[in-house]
């Protein structure tokens, strides 16, 4: 750049003192503008060649992510734990002292099966007095009978006789009924997870006996939902179940959404019912998210990629080299992807990563 400012200083002093002498003006003219175009070409070249060097410079690198439809979900996640459809303390029907204990801890045992038994010496006695007496009776109804079909008797004495083996049958029912209640029974099939229970310790109707039952192959999810989702959540929807101490995720569907709304708590209970598993146990923290929204075809940007101003959210995206900023409109926002609805299309190519500097116009390598 100095030397051409140089040469044109030259020529200009070389026309000026050239002045004095004599000469075709017209010529001279001539001579000058072709001067002035050999020097424009070489100053327009040397601009175009310093013009090349700082976009080279000013280059920004970017990484960009190329906008396709996909599967967008939002979800309403919860903690709840996991429980058994069978899990019950075994109480006693009757009061009595423990005489027999029929199972230990980790047994499998069925429905009704006895698993200790109460004192019932008292009505085994009265059983046993009432059998003789009912044995007696039985025979003596068994003769009154054969002789009124005879023909023999009195029809008086025929229906006492029937009438007392049939009060005595009942007597007899009742006590065995009272005695079957002095065992204790499972009400569940599953197996003993608990057993505290000992020999001589006295028990009652509706207290514990230590017993707890468990049925691990049904197992289920409990959870709590806040009454704000009482519109969005509800019995069928689609949920993802991760259980973080096996670690498992599996996907499930709400089994039962209750319908009133805790009064206490705020909140509505849901289950979602578990496959077989052995490593599933109950009291196990589970996490649940459960599907409010969903869009098949949806075009997402992750969220740190979209900047803010007083009137609008806007990316930036990549077109010919240059970056070009995108006013754009969100709509949900689940696992750190925003949903976009409207300023993008699919095949744009969104700066995901370099975009904190950038300006409207910004020359990006990809």
């Amino acid at each position: 750049m100095k030397t051409l400012l140089y040469t044109i200083t030259l020529a200009l002093l070389f026309a000026s003192c050239s002045s004095d002498k004599p000469k075709d003006k017209k010529g001279e003219l001539e001579q000058l503008k072709k001067q002035r175009t050999e020097l424009n070409g070489k100053i327009e070249k040397l601009e175009a060649e310093l013009g090349q060097n700082k976009t080279k410079t000013d280059l920004k690198d970017v990484v960009v992510s190329e906008l396709a439809e996909t599967q967008f979900r939002n979800y309403v996640e919860v903690q709840g734990k996991v429980d058994a459809e069978d899990n019950v303390e075994v109480m006693p029907e009757s009061p009595g002292t423990v005489t027999a204990i029929y199972v230990k801890v980790g047994q499998n045992v069925s429905k009704g099966q006895v698993l200790a038994q109460l004192d019932d010496k008292v009505l085994r006695q009265s059983v046993a007095q009432l059998q003789t007496q009912l044995d007696l009776a039985s025979t003596v109804f068994n003769r009154q009978k054969n002789l009124w079909d005879q023909k023999i008797g009195t029809e008086v004495q025929y229906l006492t006789a029937k009438s007392q083996k049939e009060g005595l049958e009942k007597q007899l029912a009742g006590l065995k009924s009272q005695a079957a209640m002095n065992k204790v029974k499972s009400p569940v099939s599953g197996t003993i997870d608990a057993m505290e229970l000992k020999l001589g310790q006295s028990v009652a109707p509706g207290s514990p006996t230590g017993i707890r039952v468990v049925n691990a192959s049904r197992l289920k999810v409990k959870a709590l939902v806040s009454e704000n989702y009482g519109g969005k959540v509800n019995q069928g929807d689609e949920v993802t179940v991760s259980l973080p101490d096996v670690p498992a995720n599996l996907n499930a569907h709400i089994s039962f959404a209750a319908k009133v709304i805790d009064p206490v708590s705020r909140g509505f209970n849901v289950e979602v019912k578990l496959p077989s598993d052995k490593r599933y146990r109950p009291n196990m923290v589970a996490v649940l998210k459960i599907i409010d929204y969903r869009n098949d075809k949806a075009l997402v940007v992750p969220v740190n990629a979209i900047q803010k101003s007083e009137t609008s959210e806007y990316v930036f995206t990549a077109v010919n080299g240059k970056a070009k900023k995108v006013e754009v409109k969100t709509g949900k926002i689940s696992d750190g992807k925003a949903e976009v609805l409207s300023g993008l299309k699919a095949g744009d190519k969104v700066i995901t990563t370099g975009f904190q500097e950038l300006n409207d116009g910004d020359n990006v390598k990809l």
